[in-house]
């Protein structure tokens, strides 16, 4: 029986101890985060996840939209950045699409928080 408790606890404990290690406040993200060749994106995906972190609103639906603005933004800024970093032509296409679409999905949020009576960001 006791043999059957540690086993049922053991995920859990896991669980426990995992979500303590995974504490990322004051964590030195600089060096995972360096551009290359293969992986261009870093900066742009570690300031669209500070935006997306900032973003609040009064209520949630207003936090919603202000944090999928900085997800949308984030993906403007990743396609730009396959725009310039690619050589292929299928890649730079939906690299373009996607700009125009998320411009077009911020431009949706906005008037939706204009709305609302809120200040657009």
């Amino acid at each position: 029986m006791l043999a059957t408790l540690a086993l049922l606890a053991t995920p859990a404990l896991a669980q426990q101890a995992g979500h303590q290690g995974m504490n990322h406040q004051g964590m030195d993200h600089s060096k995972m985060m360096q551009p290359t060749a293969a992986n261009p994106y870093g900066p742009a995906e570690m300031d669209m996840h500070q935006k997306m972190m900032a973003a609040k609103g009064a209520d949630a639906g207003e936090t919603w939209i202000r944090k999928m603005i900085e997800h949308h933004r984030g993906a403007v800024a990743m396609s730009q950045i396959a725009l310039r970093s690619s050589q292929n032509a299928e890649v730079r296409g939906e690299a373009q699409k996607a700009i125009t679409s998320q411009n077009r999905e911020i431009a949706t949020l906005n008037a939706m928080l204009r709305k609302m009576g809120k200040p657009a960001q």
